[in-house]
């Protein structure tokens, strides 16, 4: 009889066994031994053995006066006696299966039935050793692939036996000391599993379990190792420039990682501060165009490879800072002679291509006029469109030859007097604005002649 009938009918017998079990009979401690009633007798494939179970089918009993048969089991736990203990009642003659589950793999027991009767016993069976089946192989081949972007693979033989209906995935790494399941996937046919979410270039360790639909757990296979894939290596050389006008130039060397798809260009406004992607590039330079005059920013490069890693970069900061402005220059002296203003200054930076004079005129509280004498080469400037009790202010700009323009000197004034002897001068027309404002240092690098009337001897 094949084993699946067997097992169906053993789990039946095994239900009406429960329900009685308030009722089930035990042998008695005086045993009236009856010669006459029938011994149970097991079929010619009567005892079938797995791992956690063993079944035994016998011959039909006839006999009206059985009440049922006691089952006895002799297992390792109690090998310090010979005999046989009671074990189980089967309270009705009609079953002709019996099903232990209550056993271990590859361990050895024995076995003996016996009917009762209301008053008597039959004679002991004969006593039947069994020995279960070891405990379940696991798969047969088992692999794995390693320099995976943050992710290893494993791959394996189905099991052969339709009975396995899922395979445990276990890993552990070296510093873990024990393995630990982190999938279980369903079918027989199921060959392989893909482990994410895991450390860069890191060594982990899996193995596998097979499942068999009554819930039996197979020893582990073969251990297999996988080391995930490392981050590319960190740009070198990195440079950034601190003399460009407007501009900062990021270079590095060039990355030599095989699978290179790009790099990474992140900048901040300090060192320790946030640092913003600003630019995803392919070659190993950058020019950051900003129009702010001594603007510094700090920089890091990182190498993206195709498989989406990014190295490290945190450690390799580089400062850059665009051209600053030049230095003020410093007036030295600012004096009426006669009917002008005469000022000198002293050149305070090499840089220097130029000088800027700003004139703001005040009479009054409220009417003030602002002019700008643009391309001025000497030190000095005299200006002769003056008038008399007139309030006069003067700052001097320094202008390199990238026109920019620096911060403004100290501020000088002349208050000239009310005297005739002053001679008013036409009003300058070039470059006169009615209200005053503050030059920006991009302005270009532009010449304004000055007045007709503008005596430029002394320059």
């Amino acid at each position: 009889m094949k084993l699946s009938i067997l097992t169906t009918l053993f789990a039946a017998s095994l239900l009406l066994f429960s329900g009685c079990a308030e009722l089930t009979p035990t042998p008695k401690e005086k045993v009236v031994v009856d010669s006459t009633l029938p011994t149970v007798t097991l079929t010619k494939n009567g005892i079938i053995t797995d791992m956690k179970t063993v079944a035994f089918e016998w011959k039909s009993i006839n006999d009206p006066r059985v009440e049922g048969i006691y089952v006895y089991k002799k297992s390792p736990a109690n090998k310090g006696s010979k005999e046989l203990k009671y074990y189980d009642t089967i309270d009705t003659r009609y079953a002709t299966h019996y099903i232990d589950r209550a056993v271990e793999p590859d361990t050895k027991y024995s076995y003996a039935f016996r009917v009762f009767t209301k008053k008597s016993q039959g004679v002991n069976s004969k006593v039947f050793v069994v020995n279960t089946l070891p405990v379940l192989q696991s798969v047969s081949w088992i692999h794995s692939i390693g320099g995976l972007p943050r992710v290893a693979k494993i791959i394996w033989r189905p099991y052969v036996s339709e009975r396995v209906s899922s395979y445990i995935i276990e890993r552990k790494t070296f510093e873990n000391k024990e393995w630990h399941q982190i999938a279980e996937l369903n079918g027989r046919l199921n060959a392989e599993y893909i482990d994410t979410g895991l450390e860069d270039n890191h060594v982990y360790m899996y193995r596998i379990r097979v499942k068999t639909y009554d819930g039996i757990i197979s020893t582990p296979s073969q251990i297999v190792k996988s080391v995930t894939k490392p981050l590319p290596i960190s740009v070198t050389n990195i440079k950034a420039t601190r003399n460009l006008p407007k501009e900062i130039r990021v270079t590095w060397s060039a990355s030599t990682q095989k699978d290179f798809a790009r790099y990474y260009l992140y900048r901040a406004d300090n060192i320790d501060g946030s640092y913003e992607l600003i630019a995803k590039l392919y070659n190993p330079k950058f020019t950051d165009k900003i129009d702010e005059d001594g603007k510094a920013y700090f920089y890091r490069v990182s190498v993206v490879d195709k498989d989406g890693l990014e190295s490290e970069h945190e450690n390799n900061t580089v400062m850059g800072m665009t051209l600053a402005k030049p230095n003020a220059p410093a007036i030295v002296e600012a004096k009426l002679v006669g009917s002008k203003i005469e000022l000198r200054w002293d050149k305070s930076d090499p840089r220097t291509t130029s000088y800027i004079v700003m004139k703001k005129t005040k009479k009054g509280w409220f009417d003030e006029v602002q002019k700008e004498y643009k391309g001025i080469k000497k030190n000095s400037f005299i200006d002769a469109n003056i008038k008399p009790d007139t309030l006069y202010t003067y700052t001097v700009f320094s202008v390199d030859e990238n026109a920019i323009v620096s911060e403004p000197s100290s501020e000088v004034q002349i208050k000239t007097p009310e005297s005739k002897e002053i001679i008013e001068a036409p009003k300058a027309k070039a470059t006169e604005k009615e209200v005053a404002k503050p030059v920006k240092s991009s302005s270009t690098k532009t010449t304004v002649a000055p007045d007709k009337d503008l005596d430029l001897n002394g320059l």
